[in-house]
């Protein structure tokens, strides 16, 4: 059973990572139409989104890696939505995308990182 949760959880984790780095992103890297318009909107500049987006996928692999360097990860992860939420209430757009995606970081950590259970049951 404890080899299957670890399996959904990194299942979850690759998952995640995906997204963030093949669909969120990608649109900070290459251009396509009405792109410096969005972001104006946003409040950011192409060239900040650029670099928005290499911390974006630096966050990305920190959580895929194990252990302590992962725990890290899923803070920065969580961290780097909780600006996306921010971003997205300030220009009154739907928000809710990232807040479920950091439930699902922690859940995606939790069921891959036995000593992460530990610490938390841990009195």
């Amino acid at each position: 059973m404890k080899d299957k949760k670890k399996m959904i959880g990194w299942v979850l984790s690759l998952l995640i990572f995906l997204f963030m780095v093949f669909v969120s992103a990608q649109g900070k890297f290459f251009e396509f139409e009405g792109k410096e318009e969005m972001f104006s909107k946003m409040g950011f500049t192409t060239e900040t989104m650029f670099y928005i987006g290499i911390v974006e996928v630096l966050v990305a692999v920190l959580f895929l890696v194990p252990g302590r360097v992962g725990f890290l990860g899923s803070l920065l992860v969580t961290t780097y939505l909780g600006g996306a939420v921010v971003t997205h209430v300030r220009v009154n757009e739907p928000f809710f995308f990232p807040i479920i995606i950091g439930f699902l970081v922690w859940i995606a950590f939790t069921l891959r990182d036995k000593n992460f259970k530990k610490f938390l049951t841990s009195k």
